[in-house]
């Protein structure tokens, strides 16, 4: 059985229904801010990241382009070794605090590509090289992943058999790049030191102090995708739970929290939430009580793009879902998510779209049974979807 009212909750909570009160006051038509109140978007699929993101601020999957290039959004690899949109002002204390662990395995699988330190830190000079005369926020283009990937081998760098991907990867991870501008279809690699704020590392924002960085990823994952446990969190970030229970404190009194019953309904005491994990989950301040009075407007049809935060935001995804619905979001359980349609809080089928451009239609394959008025609600909402091949 599905939590049809926890996922309720985290569809309010996370913008996908009533105003979007993610980090205080509505921010509708502000991309940077909801990037920045979320902490993260898992980010590989850039159509659905900008999707993702326009979903919540209002629609337009122009301004979030235009975020993107304004320098305000970048995709970086600040945790779990994973592509992750990410506000600039805060991509490089991110992964500071949580891209140690990747880091570290990248460096292990060094050896099983012929990579060597040397070629690390020559790749990096090359970099530096071409990308500094494009890398100034608002006016640079960034250079493309084929131009990094011939100035290595012109270098005498090689970058075949995943080699150029690995060097690249290496670099965006231990914050010497990230990707930036839109430019041919693709997002344009920069350099972090010149693209992103100054002052915006682990040491300029929070004086090397990672129980109070913790602190802070902690409070905008919660007010973002609570109702959530620390073990979400952790799961999420990657981080250890000692270090976010040490951290938790600094900012209970910026949150609510409670625990849910078997339907995913919230209640102060464990007592009281009968049927439920037990777990005590964090939200933040008034979501309670706005969910009261938008239960309807919640259960309301929705489509997502592959990917989104909704459904890879929390470390079990059994909320939306039974077990065969998850096969069929992601089948084989590869890695690769399809777009999920929910209704009443739960999916019931996946779709895409077919046909030419600017004739395409909805293609809806139910997993649960939908009527023809539901279903011309999805298409309705399909007519509206913020799909961009950008």
């Amino acid at each position: 059985m599905t939590q049809r009212h926890l996922a309720g909750a985290r569809i309010l909570a996370q913008g996908l229904a009533g105003p979007p009160h993610l980090a205080g006051p509505p921010h509708l038509g502000d991309p940077a801010e909801v990037a920045r109140a979320f902490g993260a978007h898992q980010g590989q699929d850039l159509p659905g990241v900008i999707a993702s993101l326009a979903l919540r601020s209002g629609g337009d999957p122009g301004a979030v382009l235009a975020a993107f290039d304004r320098g305000e959004i970048v995709r970086g690899y600040p945790m779990r070794g994973t592509v992750f949109a990410v506000a600039a002002d805060s991509l490089a204390w991110i992964t500071e605090l949580c891209a140690a662990g990747p880091q570290r395995a990248a460096v292990t699988r060094r050896g099983q590509l012929g990579i060597e330190e040397r070629h690390v830190q020559r790749a990096r000079e090359v970099l530096e090289e071409i990308a500094a005369e494009h890398s100034a926020p608002g006016a640079g283009r960034g250079v493309l992943r084929s131009e990094v990937m011939a100035a290595w081998e012109a270098a005498g760098i090689r970058t075949d058999q995943g080699r150029g991907y690995h060097l690249l990867v290496e670099l965006i991870s231990l914050g010497i790049a990230a990707y930036g501008p839109s430019r041919e279809g693709e997002t344009a690699v920069v350099l972090a030191k010149d693209w992103l704020p100054a002052g915006t590392d682990l040491d300029g924002a929070f004086g090397g102090d990672r129980v109070a960085a913790a602190a802070e990823l902690a409070r905008r994952y919660f007010t973002s995708h609570g109702p959530a446990g620390e073990r979400d969190l952790a799961w999420w970030s990657k981080l250890p739970l000692g270090l976010l229970r040490e951290a938790l404190p600094r900012i209970e009194d910026q949150l609510e929290s409670g625990f849910a019953d078997k339907e995913g309904r919230l209640h102060t005491t464990e007592a009281a939430a009968r049927g439920g994990s037990g777990g005590r989950l964090w939200w933040r301040p008034g979501l309670v009580q706005e969910y009261a009075a938008l239960e309807k407007e919640t259960m309301r049809e929705l489509l997502l793009p592959g990917f989104d935060e909704l459904v890879l935001g929390y470390r079990d995804r059994l909320y939306l879902m039974d077990q065969d619905r998850h096969h069929a979001l992601v089948p084989g359980n590869n890695g690769v998510f399809k777009r999920a349609a929910l209704r009443r809080g739960e999916v019931v089928g996946v779709w895409t779209r077919k046909g030419a451009a600017g004739k395409r239609t909805l293609v809806l394959a139910e997993q649960r049974p939908i009527s023809e008025t539901q279903r011309r609600r999805f298409e309705k909402l399909f007519t509206t979807f913020p799909y961009t091949v950008a």
